[in-house]
């Protein structure tokens, strides 16, 4: 979503849908305080003169506060490098130095330690191998013999080394359910201490 877009959306969403800041900020993964800046204009946002020291991102600026922004409320294993936001602000286009960059980002996270907007929190989500794997349903439509038809996909994925299991079936019921596990774990070579299932497969499981 462009930024115009971004601002767009929340001004929508407040002065015509009637949602809270709270949820908006949510939602889009932002703080409530840059939602009621988004408010308060319908411009793109002009940064103070102490950030404008990176002549060749100026064009670039909102866009990296604001996978900063996002990235921040994410764990910390999750977050991209400044090299990685830097190959990735290439692609959209960006022609400077890797230094800028690089300087933008420990400015914005030094400034955050100092006047922080909100107080982060966050649960860690660790789990030894082999303890935990999750489990969900797709619906997909595919062509089998010319002909279009839509068929149900088990989808398996270890909480620990992420290596997945993707299984089709013509139908969700019970029997395919548990015929599904059966292959999943022999294809991980076991049975995880734990599976993560959503509410509608528990239903299919009664």
């Amino acid at each position: 979503m462009l930024f115009m877009d971004f601002i767009a959306e929340i001004r929508r969403r407040h002065f015509i849908s009637g949602e809270d800041i709270s949820p908006i900020a949510r939602s889009l993964n932002l703080s409530c305080t840059t939602v009621r800046k988004h408010l308060q204009t319908t411009e793109e946002p002009v940064y103070q003169r102490k950030i404008q020291t990176f002549p060749k991102l100026s064009e670039f600026q909102e866009r990296l506060t604001l996978w900063l922004e996002m990235e921040s409320r994410l764990p910390k294993k999750q977050r991209r490098t400044a090299q990685r936001l830097f190959e990735c602000l290439q692609a959209e286009g960006y022609r400077g130095a890797y230094d800028s960059v690089q300087r933008y980002v420990k400015h914005w996270k030094l400034e955050q330690k100092i006047t922080p907007a909100i107080t982060k929190a966050f649960i860690p989500l660790a789990f030894p191998p082999g303890e935990t794997c999750q489990f969900d349903w797709s619906e997909e439509f595919v062509e089998l013999g010319g002909i279009g038809r839509k068929i149900k996909v088990g989808h398996f994925r270890l909480s620990y080394s992420r290596k997945m299991f993707v299984v089709a079936y013509p139908c969700e019921t019970q029997e395919m359910v548990l015929d599904a596990h059966n292959k999943a774990f022999v294809f991980f070579g076991g049975v995880p201490l734990r599976m993560v299932l959503t509410l509608k497969t528990l239903f299919t499981l009664n």
